[in-house]
């Protein structure tokens, strides 16, 4: 069962990064909610098409309570920032793929936020030794205890720009044919399938979508999955 865009709003965090530009993307053309804001530390120029219900509002994430009333009353929240090691250094990385989101979390569901989605990475473990699969482990946990009336959590393999599809088909053919959904995720796919979970009603509270999982969801392979949650394991045809 769908839920009604008449009656929702949402905001989107990281929506200049890869997968956030695919999710803006997919959320233009399927317009699930009668408002969408769109929450960074810039403003971007958005193509006329947008439609008057996607709006810009930029905020500093290092002072983010600052900003609360940007997220007033905004029933579903979509996270995708993130960075890495490389392009920001080990602080720079935790202070966004940990402090940004969690602070943010905290003051969207202060503000209202019941439907928190966010995209975190495949084998996140909090006890992991690699520091990039450590804070995304963290990241999840922390999010757990704020009790979000629902939690979906992504975890795709290895992120690709569609552009890069044709190239990882050939390389990785032999080893794709046999296992289609082990390796990478295209963004637009998982773009996709956190639509399609957020218009979807569910009885979990928290929600694990694997790889495998989101490209069942997202519609890019037919196949049985076991969708994770903290209330039950259910056998889900996506």
């Amino acid at each position: 069962k769908n839920l009604s865009k008449k009656d929702h709003t949402a905001f989107v965090l990281g929506y200049t990064g890869e997968v956030g530009k695919e999710l803006l993307k997919e959320l233009k053309r399927t317009r699930p909610f009668k408002k969408i804001v769109l929450i960074g530390r810039r403003i971007i120029d958005l193509d006329p098409d947008f439609g008057p219900e996607f709006e810009q509002k930029r905020v500093d994430f290092d002072n983010i309570t600052d900003y609360k009333e940007v997220f007033d009353g905004i029933d579903t929240g979509f996270c995708c920032l993130g960075t890495t090691r490389g392009k920001s250094g080990s602080e720079g990385f935790v202070k966004v793929d940990h402090d940004y989101i969690l602070n943010s979390a905290e003051v969207a569901k202060e503000k209202g936020c019941k439907h928190f989605t966010l995209v975190s990475s495949q084998g996140a473990d909090k006890n992991a030794n690699l520091l990039y699969t450590r804070i995304k482990g963290q990241v999840e946990e922390e999010l757990k205890v704020m009790h979000f009336d629902r939690l979906s959590v992504f975890r795709p393999g290895y992120r690709r720009k569609p552009a890069w599809r044709a190239f990882f088909r050939t390389v990785l053919k032999p080893f794709s044919y046999f296992f289609p959904t082990a390796i990478t995720t295209p963004t637009d796919v998982v773009a996709k399938a956190m639509v399609r979970a957020a218009v979807s009603k569910s009885e979990n509270t928290t929600e694990l979508f694997e790889n495998k999982a989101i490209h069942a969801l997202a519609g890019n392979v037919k196949c049985k999955v076991k969708k994770k949650s903290t209330n039950s394991d259910a056998d889900a045809d996506l």
